[in-house]
């Protein structure tokens, strides 16, 4: 028995001996219980699937209603970086969005991204209403659309985004 445990023995007592005992098995039992806990959380994390660094692809609707070159710009952006991702992207002009179809023909940045998000298998629909109104009578980049098919895109797509 070492000389500071015969000390603690003849001094305080057994009573102080096993608290101090207590506490190390305590201390002991705490890192254990903390680590099993960390390998459960490890190993259901993996039963579903889950990783920290894959994402899982998802359905994205995304609304325009803005006739603004940098926000047609950014949007198609967006979605062209969300197809390469795996996800899967339609987009509903409304209103102002409409205008895309003519802003294209004057603005090559904005060309070239539609151009690039049709290419890739993207859809690009255009309220009919809204067409008619600006007298688009045979868009080049949007397929005549009604609200049936928004409300379809609203219902069916987990991620809605408007710009």
């Amino acid at each position: 028995m070492s000389k500071k445990l015969s000390i603690l023995i003849n001094r305080k007592g057994l009573f102080k001996l096993f608290h101090k005992l207590n506490f190390f098995n305590m201390k002991k039992l705490f890192i254990l219980l903390t680590v099993l806990l960390c390998l459960q959380t490890v190993n259901t994390y993996g039963q579903f699937g889950g990783s920290a660094t894959e994402a899982q692809p998802t359905s994205i609707g995304m609304v325009i209603y803005s006739n603004d070159i940098e926000t047609l710009w950014n949007a198609l952006r967006l979605a062209n970086f969300s197809k390469n991702t795996g996800d899967t992207v339609t987009i509903f002009l409304l209103g102002k969005g409409v205008e895309l179809d003519t802003l294209v023909k004057i603005n090559m940045d904005l060309k070239e991204q539609a151009d690039m998000f049709l290419n890739n298998g993207g859809k690009i629909l255009g309220c009919g209403t809204c067409l008619q109104s600006r007298k688009f009578n045979e868009p080049q980049v949007c397929k005549f659309s009604t609200m049936a098919d928004l409300y379809e895109i609203i219902r069916k797509n987990q991620i809605i985004l408007t710009f």
